[in-house]
């Protein structure tokens, strides 16, 4: 493992693709890639009751631990394990273990508000706002917590209208501007096979033909690229 780390932040709104695009680049270029889930770093709610933790607004800014959150990626840049906490949406608040997370190669931060907190974004080598229409988030965000965290149809809306999507316009869609790649449409395989090309590039730096690549990629803030790759293989977030 070399030092300093590599560090990937992707962003996007609820449904994006984004959770999608962490794991595809983690599978491929393999155990190289540590994944930082921002969800895990929501503020542990012990002291609320369940009904008052439910209640709590998760889009805002506020609802996540920033402290710890650049606490733990400056140890895993200084090659030092940490002990990631865990959280459980169906309780709304954190599990009591934690995980243990080595040092690795690539690290991969993901979560709505990933390229929002200016500390943050100067631990971040590459930043990715993946770009989803609302239409389509709103459907994969029904569908992941109605089916996979057996919330009810109507509170999933009444959270959508009230918090997910005011939240999102304030807050996650203005962070576009800090990435150096826009994906479009969600995690469509092209642009995620650019992604893992470029991961696997900065794996062998002294390999020649990977630094002679023609790669798009590198570019500053100021004028982000836009991956608009046409493709039908898209994932759901």
């Amino acid at each position: 493992m070399s030092i300093p780390s590599f560090v990937i932040g992707i962003a996007g709104g609820t449904g994006a693709g984004k959770t999608t695009v962490s794991r595809t680049v983690a599978e491929t270029v393999g155990e190289a890639v540590t994944r930082i889930p921002l969800d895990n770093y929501y503020e542990d709610l012990s002291h609320l009751e369940y009904e008052e933790r439910a209640e709590v607004n998760y889009d805002h800014p506020d609802a996540f631990e920033w402290e710890l959150l650049r606490e733990q990626l400056d140890s895993l840049l200084m090659g030092q394990p940490v002990e990631m906490p865990q959280y459980d949406f169906e309780i709304h608040n954190r599990r009591d273990e934690r995980v243990r997370v080595e040092p690795s190669d690539v690290i991969v931060l993901e979560g709505i508000l990933s390229l929002f907190d200016e500390q943050v974004l100067e631990m971040l080598d590459l930043k990715v706002y993946v770009m989803t229409d609302a239409d389509v988030r709103i459907l994969r965000r029904i569908e992941r917590d109605v089916i996979d965290r057996g919330r009810g149809l109507e509170g999933v809306i009444d959270q959508y209208l009230e918090t997910v999507k005011p939240m999102h316009e304030q807050f996650v869609a203005p962070t576009k501007k800090n990435a150096d790649i826009i994906i479009p449409e969600g995690a469509n395989r092209m642009a995620v096979d650019l992604l893992v090309e470029k991961v696997e590039a900065e794996l062998a730096p002294g390999d020649p033909d990977a630094d002679d690549r023609a790669f798009p990629l590198e570019v500053g803030e100021d004028s982000p690229t836009r991956v608009d790759l046409d493709t039908t293989n898209r994932s759901v977030d």
